[in-house]
């Protein structure tokens, strides 16, 4: 594990804030449609952030690519340390960033990192890559200052694609997904992962009574519904866009496409 930090321990942010997680997701005027999941992701970041006065920000899984460029960190008052597993990833962002490379998942992260580094944790497009999502979620718990809040962006198991690629063996639903999206090239800026969806789901029935067991105090869920894994399969992009439909009207948390998962230490 290599491990370097930048950064000054963050103190703990406030007990009880104005206001619940609910309330914020409303003032940004929240969507269960998976194009408002994506629109969104920093405005939510920026959201939480000025509520509960979250300053120091670990970005999961960040590498080259962080949510917010160099400038922003200024513009918003906010030191972002990027964790990710590769050390070549982290060395290609910018040096305005602190740095983290580790599994945030593996058991002696905290023991290496320190408790109660960061007042914020968030992660897109990465629990469903880890085979312990419990065990991560213990991590940031312990990462987090009392108050501190975690923010997880990921797709939902049961969700068609998704549940398609957890089935398929892995060389054969990397060989479809390059061809419906070429761009998604193992060389390119956004390779295939292997996927295991472990606690990805859309519900608080599945998800809440495990962090609360961990010790986050508030637990909201977001559900969203739709993807474009299949515009470009006639047939069966009507049929699926017509289930998709019914799914979100009545809400049936089994097959939404993408949630936020939102806790509060």
């Amino acid at each position: 594990m290599n491990v370097r930090h930048k950064f000054e321990i963050a103190q703990p942010v406030q007990a009880f804030a104005p206001r619940g997680l609910e309330s914020i997701a409303d003032d940004l005027g929240y969507s269960p449609d998976w194009n408002w999941s994506w629109e969104n992701y920093k405005a939510m970041i920026l959201a939480l952030s000025r509520e509960y006065g979250l300053r120091h920000h670990l970005e999961i899984g960040g590498g080259r690519d962080p949510v917010f460029g160099p400038a922003e960190l200024t513009a918003h008052d906010i030191a972002v340390t990027i964790n990710d597993l590769s050390q070549r990833e982290l060395d290609l962002a910018p040096p305005a960033f602190s740095k983290l490379c580790c599994d945030i998942a593996a058991k002696d992260t905290v023991h290496t990192t320190g408790r109660e580094q960061f007042d914020f944790a968030y992660c897109r497009m990465v629990m469903e890559h880890v085979p312990d999502v419990t065990q991560m979620w213990r991590n940031v718990h312990d990462l987090l200052t009392p108050g501190g809040v975690a923010l997880s962006f990921f797709p939902t198991l049961f969700a068609p694609p998704f549940a398609a690629n957890q089935i398929m063996p892995e060389r054969l639903s990397r060989a479809v997904l390059h061809t419906l999206f070429p761009d998604r090239a193992d060389d390119g800026d956004n390779p295939k992962f292997p996927a295991h969806y472990n606690l990805c789901r859309g519900s608080e029935a599945v998800i809440a009574p495990v962090l609360k067991e961990i010790g986050f105090r508030e637990v909201v869920v977001l559900p969203f519904y739709g993807y474009s894994y299949f515009w470009k399969i006639p047939g069966l992009k009507q049929v699926d866009a017509a289930f998709t439909k019914v799914a979100r009207a009545r809400d049936w948390r089994t097959f939404t496409s993408f949630a936020y998962v939102i806790a509060r230490k």
